[in-house]
């Protein structure tokens, strides 16, 4: 078989990766995580196993029901692959220590979480993937240490937005904008992720997608919405 040349599965083996979240696309990233030869994954997600999750989680089971996401996951990611370690984290992002990875990676239904994960990234200098999906789209940003994040690129919109949870499941009490969730949609943008984290682990930063990846499954196109650094981001400071 052909190898990828690039490919060091023991920098992949050693790799240290924290994913927010995990849900539908949680699910996918952490699929194709273990799958990638990744070892050492901690996840974090304080919501619980909904009826609904289990149509569109692969590593969701209906014994899940009412229980943790996050410990869910790391019942089954290891069928997957037995030396895989997976640590499961029930709290919100926002209570944790997110020192000591070496990449992060966003599966996460808020601005608000995004933000404060991107903050944590450009201070301890870690690279974080986010990703993000909506029915047939999606979208994938590569935050690097030496690059824009995602702060610099923020705008009314998304000042607006900030707070409001984006939720698959009708009917919660906390009042979310409820969007579709396409099983297809959230396996691209986990690929697509895990693609660029695996150009991360082994060296090639420099070959990662620069800018905002936004996929239009309906169209089946992919465009590149390029950034630059905004000196007036809270991130970067006087490095600019």
């Amino acid at each position: 078989m052909e190898r990828t040349e690039w490919i060091d599965m023991d920098r992949i083996h050693g790799f240290r990766v924290f994913v927010a979240g995990a849900g539908a696309l949680g699910n996918e990233v952490l699929k194709d995580l273990a799958l990638a030869g990744f070892r050492d994954i901690t996840v974090a997600d304080p919501d619980t196993v909904e009826e609904s999750n289990l149509s569109r989680c692969v590593l969701f089971r209906p014994g899940h029901i009412g229980m943790n996401k996050a410990a869910a996951v790391a019942e089954t990611l290891p069928e997957l692959d037995p030396d895989c370690t997976l640590t499961p984290i029930t709290d919100r992002i926002q209570n944790l220590d997110l020192e000591g990875y070496d990449v992060y990676i966003g599966c996460l239904d808020s601005i608000s979480a995004r933000l404060h994960l991107n903050s944590h990234a450009m201070y301890y200098r870690i690279p974080y993937v986010d990703g993000a999906t909506d029915a047939f789209r999606g979208k994938v940003q590569v935050v690097l240490p030496d690059g824009p994040c995602m702060e610099c690129s923020m705008n009314g919109t998304h000042i607006r937005e900030l707070h409001r949870t984006f939720s698959c499941i009708p009917g919660e009490e906390i009042d979310p904008v409820i969007l579709s969730s396409g099983i297809t949609t959230s396996s691209v943008i986990a690929a697509i992720c895990v693609r660029e984290v695996l150009k991360i682990a082994c060296g090639i930063e420099d070959r990662c997608v620069r800018g905002v990846s936004y996929y239009d499954g309906m169209e089946g196109t992919m465009d590149i919405v390029s950034l630059e650094t905004n000196p007036r981001c809270p991130n970067h400071g006087e490095s600019v």
